[in-house]
C-alpha cells in the first residue's frame, strides 16, 4: 500500500501539471482569436485574386498563352519524374491528433507514390523530423521552414512560395500540398491539394468579364505578374488556416488534459482519505487490543 506521503506527492505533481495544462489552454484560447481574425481578413483578398486570375486567363488567346512564361505553371510536365510535396505541421506537440493526422495522410500519399523521387518542403518541425526518420524512400528535404507558428506573416508566405516555384521550375513535375484546414473550434480536417500545375484555373472562368478593360502592355504580362501574387496569397491563407487549426487542437487537448488531471486528483484524494482512515482504524484496533490484554 502506498504511504500517505507518496499519495500527497502524487497529488501535488498532478496539481502542478493541471496548472500548466490550464495555462496552455488559456494561451491558445487568447491566440486563436487573433488567428481567426487573420483568416477572415485574408480570405476576401485571396478569393478576389483567384477570381481576377481566372477571368484574365479566360480572356487570353491560345497563342498569347503559349508564348507566355506562365504557360509552365498550367501545363503538367513529364520530364523529371519528380514530385514536390509541401507538408504543413506544427513546430511543437501537445496539440492532440493535429500532427498525427497530417503525418498519417502523408504516409498514405507516400505509399501511393512509392518509386518516384520526392522533394519535400517541410513547414513545421514535426514534419521535418518525420521526413528525416523515413527510410527506404527516394525522399529528400528540399527546404524547411521552422519556428513560424503562431506568428505567421505574409513574409513567410513570400519566402515559401519562392522556394515552391524554384522547385517546380527546376526539378519537380508537380507540387502537392498536405495541410490542416480550420473548420471550427471543434473541427479541423486534413486536406490534400494540387498546387502546381494550375489545372483548376485553366478550365474555369467566364469569358467576356473584362471586355470593358484595356490592358497595357498586354494580358500575358499582367497574368505573369499576378500569378505569383495569387499563389502567395493562397499560401498565406493556408498557413493561417493551419495555425488556427493547431491552436484550436491545442486548446481542446489542454482542456481535456486539465479535466483528466482534476479527475485524477479527485481519485487520489479519495484514496488518501481511505488510506488515512484505514491507518486510524488499525491504530485504534491496536490500542483497544493492547488495553484488553493489559486489563485481562
Amino acid at each position: 500500500m502506498a504511504s500517505l506521503r507518496d499519495i500527497r506527492r502524487h497529488i501535488a505533481s498532478v496539481k502542478n501539471i493541471k496548472q500548466i495544462t490550464y495555462a496552455m489552454k488559456m494561451v491558445a484560447a487568447a491566440r486563436i482569436k487573433r488567428a481567426q481574425k487573420a483568416i477572415f481578413n485574408s480570405r476576401p483578398f485571396a478569393l478576389k485574386m483567384e477570381e481576377t486570375v481566372r477571368n484574365l486567363f479566360a480572356e487570353m488567346e491560345e497563342e498569347d498563352f503559349k508564348s507566355s512564361p506562365t504557360h509552365r505553371l498550367f501545363e503538367k510536365k513529364s520530364e523529371k519524374n519528380c514530385i514536390g510535396l509541401v507538408m504543413v505541421t506544427a513546430d511543437k506537440g501537445l496539440c492532440g491528433s493535429f500532427n498525427i493526422n497530417v503525418l498519417k495522410t502523408a504516409v498514405k500519399w507516400l505509399r501511393n507514390n512509392r518509386g518516384k523521387k520526392i522533394k519535400v518542403i517541410a513547414v513545421g518541425k514535426k514534419g521535418r523530423d518525420f521526413c528525416k526518420r523515413l527510410r527506404g524512400l527516394d525522399l529528400e528535404i528540399f527546404y524547411e521552414m521552422i519556428g513560424i507558428f503562431p506568428k505567421v506573416s505574409y513574409v513567410h508566405s513570400n519566402i515559401l512560395c519562392d522556394e515552391i516555384l524554384k522547385l517546380y521550375h527546376n526539378e519537380a513535375d508537380e507540387i502537392k500540398l498536405i495541410y490542416t484546414e480550420f473548420k471550427s473550434m471543434m473541427s479541423q480536417s486534413v486536406e490534400t491539394k494540387n498546387v502546381l500545375p494550375l489545372k483548376s484555373l485553366k478550365f474555369s472562368g467566364e469569358k467576356g468579364r473584362m471586355d470593358d478593360f484595356e490592358f497595357e502592355p498586354h494580358k500575358a504580362s499582367l497574368l505573369e505578374a499576378l500569378l505569383p501574387r495569387y499563389i502567395k496569397a493562397e499560401f498565406y491563407r493556408i498557413l493561417l488556416e493551419s495555425q488556427a487549426a493547431e491552436l484550436a487542437a491545442r486548446m481542446n487537448a489542454m482542456e481535456n488534459a486539465s479535466k483528466n488531471a482534476a479527475d485524477i486528483i479527485e481519485g487520489l484524494t479519495l484514496k488518501l482519505n481511505k488510506t488515512r482512515q484505514a491507518m486510524i482504524t488499525t491504530e485504534l484496533t491496536e490500542i483497544v487490543s493492547g488495553a484488553q490484554a493489559l486489563g485481562g
